[in-house]
């Protein structure tokens, strides 16, 4: 394992060098800061310069800070007068456990699953803009988070497959998940319906995708089967910079537990299949230029959502990295 994770970084920054080498955006800090309270006072004083570096590189890496727990991270995200995205009011299908308001796990699934390349919760209508991650401890070995900037892969994507960009761009994607009946952690997608949709009862978790304006399906052990609603592919962003905003590469390659696998989980708008061979193309190209960070204690890693991708590989030991949404 260690040598394949090693071969995967080496080739991940040669591809990495050919689009942008200050990617993600390093604040190495180096004024003496004492505790968790200080560190939120330098956040706060340096808040407008980190965000316009977050618009520009789509990533930006805060090392040096004096931070160990939750608590202190919650501060850190106070401290950055972020809008919160709350988890337990978003659609995100991945179980997460809440350490503060703002704070929570980053995904419960086991070790051994690897979380693909996504713009967070881009299989929905509704996402936060701006995602904030905290290491509490990093694994022994793996565990890193690859970065993809959804604006270079759109450029590769358009010079080396424009039909598949033409074809999304027109017709939309839309996406199938199998919700569980109960929490299961051993998916990455494990979340229970009732968590997701906020729901104690069929009757008002139907109520609630009526106004989402998906489809559903009752399955067998009361597992339920929904598909949303027609979702663009790209986006433009405010300035100008066109993106390749979606989940298709997470839920080609990852959606694949117990009640998804085999089953039809991206399709164009119009119902019509999007070709494996195309996403695995997609898939080849985003790994190409796609940056590894290896965590360190005390990390705090700020991702613009609409310009990033962003994963977890797997890992052996305990890693502890907790998370942030900001709307």
């Amino acid at each position: 394992m260690t040598q394949g994770f090693s071969a995967r970084q080496h080739l991940t920054h040669f591809f990495q060098s050919m689009t942008d080498n200050n990617f993600p955006k390093q604040v190495q800090v180096d004024t003496k800061i004492s505790d968790a309270d200080g560190a939120a006072r330098w956040l706060s004083c340096e808040r407008e310069k980190l965000l316009d570096m977050l618009g520009q590189h789509g990533a930006v890496l805060v090392r040096g800070l004096p931070l160990s727990n939750a608590l202190d991270f919650d501060a850190c995200v106070i401290a950055l007068e972020l809008k919160n995205f709350t988890y337990k009011e978003s659609l995100s299908n991945a179980v997460r456990v809440n350490k503060t308001e703002r704070v929570f796990t980053a995904n419960e699934a086991p070790s051994e699953v690897e979380i693909f390349l996504h713009h967070e919760m881009a299989q929905t209508p509704t996402y936060p803009s701006k995602l904030v991650f905290f290491c509490e401890h990093p694994s022994d070995t793996g565990g890193s988070t690859p970065l993809c900037q959804s604006n270079h892969l759109l450029t590769r994507l358009q010079d080396n497959i424009p039909q598949l960009i033409d074809e999304l761009e027109s017709k939309g994607v839309q996406y199938t998940n199998v919700m569980p009946a109960s929490a299961d952690l051993a998916s990455g997608q494990g979340r229970s319906w009732q968590n997701t949709l906020g729901s104690t009862s069929k009757a008002s978790a139907e109520t609630r995708l009526k106004q989402l304006n998906y489809t559903w399906e009752w399955l067998k052990d009361e597992n339920l089967k929904v598909t949303t609603p027609v979702l663009p592919a790209t986006r433009m962003i405010g300035d100008g910079r066109k993106v390749f905003f979606n989940q298709l590469i997470a839920a080609y390659r990852g959606w694949k537990d117990s009640r998804n696998q085999g089953s039809k989980k991206i399709q164009f708008g119009d119902g019509s299949e999007i070709s494996g061979e195309l996403m695995d193309t997609v898939c080849e190209l985003a790994e190409n230029i796609t940056h590894d960070h290896f965590w360190k204690k005390g990390d705090l890693l700020l991702v613009d959502n609409f310009l990033v991708m962003h994963g977890r590989r797997p890992f052996v030991g305990t890693r502890k990295v907790l998370a942030s949404l900001a709307s």
